[in-house]
């Protein structure tokens, strides 16, 4: 009986760890065969006969049969007086087999054993949960919340396999309670103490990427390729897609009829924004397009330094800059060019608002300005500096700075 026990206990570790067959044979062989070596001195005239679907194994034991005056080695010889009281018909010279049963080892023995085996399999369970999230890396995985801590959420796939979302790779309006189902991307595989350390990521581009997937067949297709994802998680994110298919637009069958198939992807994401670029190879197209929803003017690139002067309408400007500075940000990173954004007024243009220019000229000269009637640039610029001087409280020196900025505005 101990014996078959002891095989159900290698069938339960094989159903739950999921160790393949051939593995878990390989495994149990190694085992024994290191325990008949620490009893008998070899394990080489031993057969190991296993069968784990019955759940039972055999140990057979190989011996040469000598002359009783020439046994040196009892381990690997039998005499031939002991070998002819299970058969009389054996001779000097002829293999002798017999049957180990694990009760010839000992409790003690069999209890090392058991221990060895569950050391083993547990190391190469954990080896295999290694090599498997190894090849996943970019993948989006599911799974379940188990515990929520300061720094980190431990996760549980479908096989119980622990993932850790540091609190970094979450998406700062994410809320999640031990329970919740959530969907992340593999993003790192370590090894940490022999055991695997599975790091999932909800702010990392690759997450995005492949929600975009999954929910564009085009992408998942190949016919629609992602070139560049940069995105602020919880904030913002643009997504430069290009198509080898002049019959499909690619913007639009990532946002998909009324935005239905790109909704699913903000709602995944705390509502996100998210702009989806059709790429190009123009380079000044391409910064145009990064920068929507703000209408250019005109484009100065310096391709050496990687500059980009961008020309707009003042009423533009604050679209091209956007929220917190976050569209112009994106908009560099996704193109690789440093993006400088000036205001352009044309000759026809009509005159700009003194608080225009709140971001280059102090507040408290701006008031004093307007208090002698110069609430516009082109109002200033019709005085001279002497005129200005007279009227106003400002210094001369600060009247020649403003009039600096503001002709800049016009040249």
């Amino acid at each position: 009986m101990e014996n078959v026990n002891l095989i159900d206990t290698f069938s339960e570790f094989k159903e739950l760890k999921n160790i393949d067959r051939v593995t878990m044979m390989s495994v149990l062989e190694d085992v024994f065969r290191s325990m008949l070596a620490k009893k008998f001195g070899t394990a080489e005239n031993f057969d190991i006969i296993i069968n784990i679907d019955k759940g039972d194994f055999e140990i057979w034991r190989n011996r040469i049969v000598v002359d009783d005056e020439e046994l040196e080695d009892p381990y690997t010889e039998i005499s031939l007086s002991e070998a002819t009281k299970i058969d009389e018909d054996y001779e000097p010279g002829e293999e002798f087999t017999d049957e180990v049963k694990l009760e010839d080892f000992g409790r003690r023995m069999v209890l090392a054993l058991r221990q060895n085996l569950t050391a083993r399999i547990l190391e190469l369970e954990k080896d295999n949960i290694y090599a498997k999230y190894k090849d996943r890396i970019g993948e989006i995985i599911t799974g379940e919340v188990y515990q929520v801590w300061k720094r980190e959420i431990l996760v549980l796939d479908d096989e119980g396999n622990e993932l850790i979302l540091p609190k970094q790779e979450q998406i700062p309006s994410d809320y999640f309670r031990k329970g919740d189902n959530l969907r992340a991307a593999v993003i790192k595989v370590d090894m940490r103490n022999n055991n695997p350390l599975i790091v999932i990521s909800r702010t990392s581009p690759v997450f995005l990427e492949r929600l975009f997937e999954l929910e564009v067949p085009e992408i998942f297709d190949g016919l629609i390729t992602i070139k560049k994802i940069v995105r602020v998680p919880g904030e913002r994110a643009k997504v430069a897609v290009e198509s080898y298919d002049e019959r499909i637009d690619p913007v639009g069958a990532c946002v998909g009829m009324k935005g239905s198939r790109i909704h699913g992807i903000v709602r995944e994401l705390k509502n996100e924004n998210i702009d989806v670029i059709n790429y190009t190879n123009n380079i000044q197209l391409y910064i145009q397009r990064a920068l929507s929803p703000a209408k250019i003017t005109s484009i100065k690139l310096d391709e050496e330094e990687m500059r980009a002067n961008v020309f707009l309408k003042p009423d533009q400007v604050s679209l091209a800059i956007g929220k917190g500075g976050l569209n112009i940000k994106l908009a560099s990173q996704l193109t690789g060019f440093e993006i400088d954004v000036y205001r352009e007024m044309e000759e026809d243009d009509e005159d700009v608002d003194i608080e225009e220019f709140a971001d280059e000229i102090e507040s408290w000269i701006i008031d004093e300005l307007k208090a002698v009637g110069c609430d516009t640039a082109k109002s200033v610029l019709e005085l001279s500096v002497e005129d200005l001087v007279k009227r106003s409280d400002l210094e001369e020196e600060t009247i020649i700075e403003v009039t600096k900025i503001l002709k800049s505005e016009f040249e």
